[in-house]
C-alpha cells in the first residue's frame, strides 16, 4: 500500500549539485516539492529504505530527514499548490 512520504535534507558543503539528489527523490514515486528541501513522494517504500536510496546521492556531513505521514496536515503557500497535497495526503 502506497503511503506519503516527508523527504528534508540539508547539504552542507557551499555550491554543492542537488541535480542527483533531486532526480532519485522524484524516481522514488508520486512526488510534489513543497518547500526549498522538502519533498513528499507517494511510495510503497519504507523510510529506512527511502533513506538507503538516497544516501549515495548526499555527503557523509549532509542531513537527510525521511517520515512517513500518517496524520492530518496544514500548509501554506508550499511550492506544489494545494492540488497535489488535497489529493495524496
Amino acid at each position: 500500500m502506497a503511503g506519503c512520504k516527508l523527504i528534508t535534507y540539508d547539504l552542507r558543503k557551499a555550491g554543492q549539485n542537488y541535480d542527483g539528489l533531486i532526480k532519485k527523490i522524484k524516481d522514488l514515486g508520486m512526488w510534489a516539492k513543497v518547500c526549498e528541501s522538502a519533498w513528499i513522494v507517494k511510495t510503497i517504500m519504507s523510510s529506512v529504505q527511502v533513506r538507503d536510496a538516497l544516501l549515495p546521492q548526499i555527503d557523509s556531513n549532509d542531513r537527510l530527514f525521511v517520515v512517513t505521514l500518517t496524520s492530518e496536515s496544514a500548509w501554506r503557500n508550499v511550492i506544489c499548490g494545494d492540488q497535489w497535497l488535497k489529493e495524496n495526503l
